[in-house]
């Protein structure tokens, strides 16, 4: 692929500005400047350089995010900033979207991607892609509370079961909690339904994926291995 194509597939602008690029001198390749926009490169495992800045070729783009609280999983926020600020301008431009959402409280594991197909197949209901919950709750975690969310709560939307696909105790008052559905404010309301309240939440898996202890909050890093 042509280098300057290469820039516009990963999000540095119009075909015109990544020629430019180049053309200044701005990329480089195993520590050599490039500056001829129609020279050709292999793409599986291409590594160049913006700027000074080391970019890996990805097509498509599934990057992971350690969402911190205060952000909301939206392009046009209204009381917080957007996740998509943590992102660098180049996953932004390329049109990376949040796969689900997380409430601007809420932190953990968040993925983005520009593929249409993956966001599908991970938030439709019918694949049942599991996510486990890290929950903190106001009051102590009862085997009978663990049970109902698991049997299956109520909620005020519909009148069918909702149930987890596991509720297990981490502490007096902490639990795991493993969805395969991604209902606005579900947890929340699964505790509220069992008698009790989240007072804190976090995302701690996704899929095949967990939260890499060393990804600090609001960092972000490539995914390359399949997230179901």
């Amino acid at each position: 692929m042509r280098l300057a194509q290469v820039l516009f597939t990963q999000g540095f602008g119009a075909r015109r500005v990544c020629a430019g690029l180049v053309a200044a001198g701005a990329v480089r390749i195993g520590g050599r400047v490039v500056d001829d926009p129609g020279e050709e490169f292999a793409t599986e495992g291409l590594v160049f350089e913006v700027d000074g800045v080391a970019w890996a070729f990805h097509v498509p783009a599934v990057v992971m995010l350690h969402k911190p609280a205060g952000y909301e999983c939206s392009q046009k926020p209204r009381h917080h900033p957007s996740v998509m600020s943590l992102l660098p301008a180049p996953l932004r431009q390329r049109g990376v979207q949040p796969i689900g959402r997380l409430d601007e409280d809420t932190t953990g594991l968040l993925l983005f991607t520009d593929d249409g197909q993956l966001i599908h197949r991970l938030t439709s209901p019918k694949h049942h892609v599991p996510k486990v919950y890290q929950v903190t709750a106001k009051h102590p975690v009862s085997d009978e509370q663990l049970q109902r969310l698991r049997d299956g709560v109520v909620l005020d939307d519909d009148p069918a079961l909702v149930a987890a696909l596991a509720a297990e105790r981490t502490g007096v008052w902490t639990l795991a909690l493993t969805l395969a559905e991604g209902r606005y404010h579900q947890v929340k309301r699964m505790l509220a339904a069992v008698g009790n309240r989240c007072e804190a939440l976090h995302r701690s898996d996704f899929g095949a994926l967990r939260l890499p202890t060393d990804l600090p909050a609001g960092a972000w890093r490539w995914v390359d291995q399949a997230v179901c």
